[in-house]
């Protein structure tokens, strides 16, 4: 009997050790439902970040937010190869743009024209081509007479003339010499002189229906026009060549106000979608004005610009740096952007990654700089020194949406 009551309290034991266990695994099975994987950490949320009391939800992308302001990631600013300038307020040049072209020197260029209506032919080294270098005195072409049917008639009447009174000369010319001894020495030499006259007569006749004119170059220099073809016939003060020598241009621009013309001290030209510019020097201005302006004269500093090219007639804008001062910003021309409309924006980069667009006023200074003019009072739209500007990559930031 004693067996077998320890035998039913084992038996109840493990029955109730059982249990417990079942119970155990259904609530941790209660924990776990669906196809859920709970085996990895939940993934943590994105942090936020609040501009202006503004969420921005995506981190990674460059926003514009309501207020105008651009958010730009670090990596977003490096992709854009964004740089920025530490502004300072100073006082520049006032500055003022002028339209002018490239002119040839006028000591330094030369022009070939036709004295007289001609046909045209090639020396023994042919016609010059463009660009070719020439000497002075260099025959270019020769130009022959070309008369019309009256003309050469007249002409060959009036040299068989000449020739009947140079015969007749010549042997009078003959028995004077014969009697020398008996005739006054005056008056034998008067004969000779009638001779000698008449034979430069018929020269002269001869040459203009037969010799050619010779084109000589009155300079040194490039060919720069070239409008002669073999055989060609042209009319008298046609032109053509031109020479000029590359290495002496200058710069004509019109002004408007001749006070100009006492108030200059520094002038540059620029052209080109590159920015390029020349360096300028005054010559003079003119006392009399062309097209309602005043012509400026400019002599082009060319030791400064060896490696640019340029050709005579381009336009160009000059800018003249006067001697008055106003107060403002130097910034390269890429870190001011013009919007549709005809403003001028400078971006501020004002955070680590925040930008703020700023309307502003500027000036051209040079070929590379634009002058952001300050107010005589401080307002929101100046910028004042110490301020971040983006000089590269600017008009990138615009087209942020």
């Amino acid at each position: 009997m004693t067996k077998l009551m320890r035998s039913i309290q084992s038996s109840l034991l493990f029955f109730v050790l059982l249990f417990s266990l079942l119970s155990m695994l259904l609530q941790q099975s209660a924990l776990a439902h669906g196809d859920d994987d709970h085996s990895k950490k939940p993934a943590a949320k994105v942090p936020t970040k609040s501009s202006s009391s503004l969420a921005i939800t995506d981190a990674s992308a460059a926003q514009r937010l309501a207020d105008g302001s651009l958010f730009v990631p670090k990596i977003v600013q490096r992709q854009l190869a964004l740089r920025t300038l530490l502004s300072e307020v100073s006082d520049l040049p006032q500055t003022i743009e002028l339209n002018g072209k490239i002119i040839a020197d006028p000591n330094a260029g030369g022009r070939v024209q036709a004295s007289q209506s001609g046909r045209v032919e090639a020396s023994v080294k042919g016609l010059p081509n463009l660009g070719q270098k020439v000497g002075k005195g260099q025959v270019l072409a020769y130009l022959r007479p070309v008369m019309t049917s009256l003309d050469r008639g007249n002409s060959q009447a009036t040299l068989a003339d000449l020739d009947a009174q140079l015969d007749i000369a010549a042997r009078k010319l003959q028995r004077y010499e014969q009697l020398a001894d008996a005739l006054p020495k005056a008056t034998v030499e008067a004969v000779r002189f009638e001779y000698e006259g008449l034979k430069k007569r018929k020269a002269s006749v001869e040459a203009s229906l037969s010799k050619s004119e010779a084109l000589i170059a009155p300079v040194s220099g490039v060919i720069s026009v070239a409008n002669a073809v073999a055989g060609q016939v042209v009319d008298a003060k046609e032109t053509l060549f031109e020479i000029i020598d590359p290495s002496r241009l200058m710069v004509e621009a019109l002004a408007y106000d001749p006070v100009l013309t006492h108030d200059i001290a520094k002038a540059y030209a620029k052209f080109g979608s590159a920015d390029q510019s020349l360096v300028l020097s005054f010559i003079g201005g003119g006392q009399q004005m062309r097209e309602q302006a005043i012509p400026l004269l400019f002599k082009v500093d060319m030791s400064k610009a060896k490696e640019i090219s340029v050709a005579v007639g381009q336009p160009v804008k000059v800018i003249l740096q006067t001697k008055k001062q106003v107060t403002g910003v130097a910034l390269p021309n890429a870190a001011v952007i013009k919007l549709p409309g005809g403003e001028s924006v400078v971006w501020i980069h004002t955070e680590a990654e925040r930008f703020v667009q700023r309307k502003v006023k500027t000036q051209v200074l040079d070929a590379q700089r634009m002058l952001v003019l300050s107010a005589t009072a401080q307002t929101s739209s100046d910028i004042k020194t110490g301020e971040r500007i983006v000089i590269s990559g600017a008009s990138l930031l615009t087209q942020v949406r």
